[in-house]
Protein backbone atom coordinates (compact mmCIF):
# COMPACT_ATOMS: atom_id res chain seq x y z
CA UNK A 1 0.00 0.00 0.00
CA UNK A 2 2.78 2.27 1.00
CA UNK A 3 4.73 1.72 -2.52
CA UNK A 4 1.85 2.56 -4.47
CA UNK A 5 0.54 5.35 -2.51
CA UNK A 6 4.51 6.60 -3.03
CA UNK A 7 4.33 6.02 -6.62
CA UNK A 8 1.11 7.75 -6.87
CA UNK A 9 2.29 11.26 -4.97
CA UNK A 10 5.48 11.21 -7.74
CA UNK A 11 3.00 10.78 -10.30
CA UNK A 12 0.63 13.77 -8.62
CA UNK A 13 3.31 15.82 -8.17
CA UNK A 14 4.57 15.72 -11.44
CA UNK A 15 1.07 16.34 -13.32
CA UNK A 16 -0.08 19.02 -11.36
CA UNK A 17 1.28 22.13 -9.14
CA UNK A 18 0.94 20.32 -5.54
CA UNK A 19 2.02 23.73 -2.78
CA UNK A 20 0.79 21.88 0.56
CA UNK A 21 0.45 18.77 2.14
CA UNK A 22 -3.30 19.29 2.17
CA UNK A 23 -3.40 19.49 -1.42
CA UNK A 24 -1.63 16.45 -1.82
CA UNK A 25 -3.71 15.33 0.58
CA UNK A 26 -6.57 15.78 -1.32
CA UNK A 27 -5.47 14.66 -4.29
CA UNK A 28 -4.76 11.34 -2.28
CA UNK A 29 -7.99 10.95 -1.40
CA UNK A 30 -9.75 11.56 -4.46
CA UNK A 31 -7.38 8.70 -6.28
CA UNK A 32 -8.76 5.97 -3.32
CA UNK A 33 -6.03 6.83 -0.93
CA UNK A 34 -7.52 7.38 2.65
CA UNK A 35 -4.76 9.81 4.31
CA UNK A 36 -4.38 11.92 7.17
CA UNK A 37 -2.14 14.99 6.98
CA UNK A 38 0.58 13.40 9.22
CA UNK A 39 0.96 10.01 6.86
CA UNK A 40 1.19 12.72 4.08
CA UNK A 41 4.04 14.27 6.06
CA UNK A 42 5.94 10.93 6.45
CA UNK A 43 5.21 9.86 3.02
CA UNK A 44 7.15 13.49 1.68
CA UNK A 45 9.90 13.05 4.26
CA UNK A 46 10.43 9.11 3.05
CA UNK A 47 10.46 10.40 -0.72
CA UNK A 48 12.91 13.29 0.20
CA UNK A 49 10.62 15.92 -1.53
CA UNK A 50 11.44 19.23 -2.15
CA UNK A 51 9.74 22.78 -2.70
CA UNK A 52 10.76 24.53 -5.88
CA UNK A 53 9.63 28.00 -6.97
CA UNK A 54 6.69 27.56 -9.74
CA UNK A 55 6.04 29.75 -12.49
CA UNK A 56 3.64 31.91 -10.45
CA UNK A 57 6.32 32.60 -7.93
CA UNK A 58 4.55 29.98 -5.47
CA UNK A 59 6.61 26.77 -3.85
CA UNK A 60 5.22 23.40 -4.81
CA UNK A 61 6.47 20.03 -4.03
CA UNK A 62 9.38 18.10 -6.67
CA UNK A 63 11.18 15.23 -6.17
CA UNK A 64 14.82 15.53 -5.20
CA UNK A 65 16.90 15.28 -8.28
CA UNK A 66 20.88 14.74 -7.71
CA UNK A 67 22.78 17.07 -9.70
CA UNK A 68 25.36 15.25 -12.24
CA UNK A 69 27.99 16.76 -10.27
CA UNK A 70 26.37 14.90 -6.73
CA UNK A 71 26.34 11.52 -8.17
CA UNK A 72 29.34 9.58 -7.27
CA UNK A 73 32.50 9.71 -9.29
CA UNK A 74 32.50 5.73 -9.21
CA UNK A 75 28.84 5.38 -10.85
CA UNK A 76 29.88 7.55 -13.55
CA UNK A 77 32.84 5.50 -14.07
CA UNK A 78 30.75 2.03 -14.00
CA UNK A 79 28.96 3.79 -16.91
CA UNK A 80 31.65 5.34 -18.82
CA UNK A 81 33.79 2.08 -18.68
CA UNK A 82 30.43 -0.43 -19.46
CA UNK A 83 28.30 1.34 -21.82
CA UNK A 84 28.20 0.46 -25.54
CA UNK A 85 24.96 1.86 -26.70
CA UNK A 86 21.00 2.71 -26.02
CA UNK A 87 18.21 2.68 -27.97
CA UNK A 88 14.41 2.59 -27.02
CA UNK A 89 11.19 1.03 -27.71
CA UNK A 90 8.10 3.15 -26.79
CA UNK A 91 9.12 3.12 -22.62
CA UNK A 92 11.58 0.59 -22.86
CA UNK A 93 14.96 1.64 -22.39
CA UNK A 94 17.71 -1.34 -23.56
CA UNK A 95 21.22 -0.48 -22.38
CA UNK A 96 23.92 -2.62 -24.39
CA UNK A 97 27.34 -2.90 -22.05
CA UNK A 98 30.88 -3.91 -22.41
CA UNK A 99 30.65 -8.36 -21.67
CA UNK A 100 29.94 -8.83 -17.84
CA UNK A 101 29.29 -5.21 -17.04
CA UNK A 102 25.46 -5.40 -17.48
CA UNK A 103 25.29 -5.72 -13.78
CA UNK A 104 27.46 -3.07 -12.85
CA UNK A 105 26.10 -0.30 -14.60
CA UNK A 106 22.60 -1.31 -13.85
CA UNK A 107 23.74 -0.90 -10.23
CA UNK A 108 24.99 2.19 -11.17
CA UNK A 109 21.92 3.71 -12.99
CA UNK A 110 19.82 1.99 -9.55
CA UNK A 111 22.38 4.29 -7.38
CA UNK A 112 21.12 7.32 -9.27
CA UNK A 113 18.02 6.87 -8.40
CA UNK A 114 16.72 8.75 -11.46
CA UNK A 115 12.27 8.72 -10.91
CA UNK A 116 11.87 8.66 -14.13
CA UNK A 117 13.17 4.92 -13.98
CA UNK A 118 10.64 2.65 -12.66
CA UNK A 119 12.71 -0.57 -12.49
CA UNK A 120 15.82 -2.74 -14.44
CA UNK A 121 16.98 -5.57 -14.82
CA UNK A 122 20.38 -6.93 -16.07
CA UNK A 123 21.59 -9.87 -18.24
CA UNK A 124 25.31 -10.40 -19.14
CA UNK A 125 26.26 -7.30 -21.51
CA UNK A 126 22.08 -5.94 -21.59
CA UNK A 127 19.63 -4.10 -19.30
CA UNK A 128 16.31 -3.45 -19.46
CA UNK A 129 14.75 -0.29 -18.05
CA UNK A 130 11.14 -0.01 -17.83
CA UNK A 131 10.57 4.10 -17.73
CA UNK A 132 7.25 5.93 -16.52
CA UNK A 133 6.87 7.24 -20.23
CA UNK A 134 8.21 7.57 -23.51
CA UNK A 135 8.92 11.28 -22.61
CA UNK A 136 10.55 10.29 -19.92
CA UNK A 137 12.99 7.32 -21.45
CA UNK A 138 13.77 10.41 -23.79
CA UNK A 139 14.70 12.40 -20.57
CA UNK A 140 17.37 9.23 -19.47
CA UNK A 141 18.92 9.03 -22.48
CA UNK A 142 19.61 12.06 -22.27
CA UNK A 143 21.50 12.53 -19.04
CA UNK A 144 23.01 8.75 -19.78
CA UNK A 145 24.21 10.60 -22.79
CA UNK A 146 25.74 13.59 -21.18
CA UNK A 147 27.45 11.30 -18.56
CA UNK A 148 28.93 9.23 -21.36
CA UNK A 149 30.08 11.62 -23.90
Amino acid sequence: MKVNRHAKILELINKYRIETQEELAEHLNKEGFKVTQATVSRDIRDLKLTKIPSEEGKQRYAPHQASDNAMGEKYIRVLKDGYLSMDMAQNILVIKTVSGMASAVCAALDAMKWNEIVGSIAGDDTIMCAIRSVEDTIEVMDKISKIVS
